[in-house]
């Protein structure tokens, strides 16, 4: 089992930033996916980047790029979601996700582990 435990939200104005971050524990893996998912009320939960460490190979959603950097600390088992120039649209729970599978893909069915979510809260 992988436990993930979010932290880092907040309330945040526009244009402001927030780091989130994920701590992995229990049986942790370096050559799976790790992906930030976002669910804003009412709509589906979307993935918003990901990142397979093993085969060199990130993602991003076309409305992130270039404002949001997903990285990873391997010594802390900690993965970081650095969002910059945040909108009121960015306003969602954030959730980040574990896969087994070195293939990154954005069905969230498809990922093994789930934290618990935190809450980002973009004021205009």
């Amino acid at each position: 089992q992988v436990q993930l435990v979010e932290s880092g939200g907040g309330l945040v104005q526009a244009g402001g930033s927030l780091r989130l971050s994920c701590v992995a524990s229990g049986r942790t893996f370096s050559t799976g996916t790790m992906g930030w998912f976002r669910q804003a009320p009412g709509k589906e939960r979307e993935l918003i980047a990901a990142n397979s460490w093993s085969i060199g190979s990130t993602y991003y959603a076309d409305s992130m790029k270039g404002r949001f950097t997903i990285s990873r600390d391997n010594a802390k088992n900690t993965v970081y979601l650095q969002m910059n120039s945040l909108k009121p649209e960015d306003t969602a729970v954030y959730y980040c996700a574990a896969d087994r599978s070195r293939l990154i893909t954005t069905t969230p069915r498809n990922y093994n582990y789930w934290g618990q979510g935190t809450q980002v809260t973009v004021s205009s």
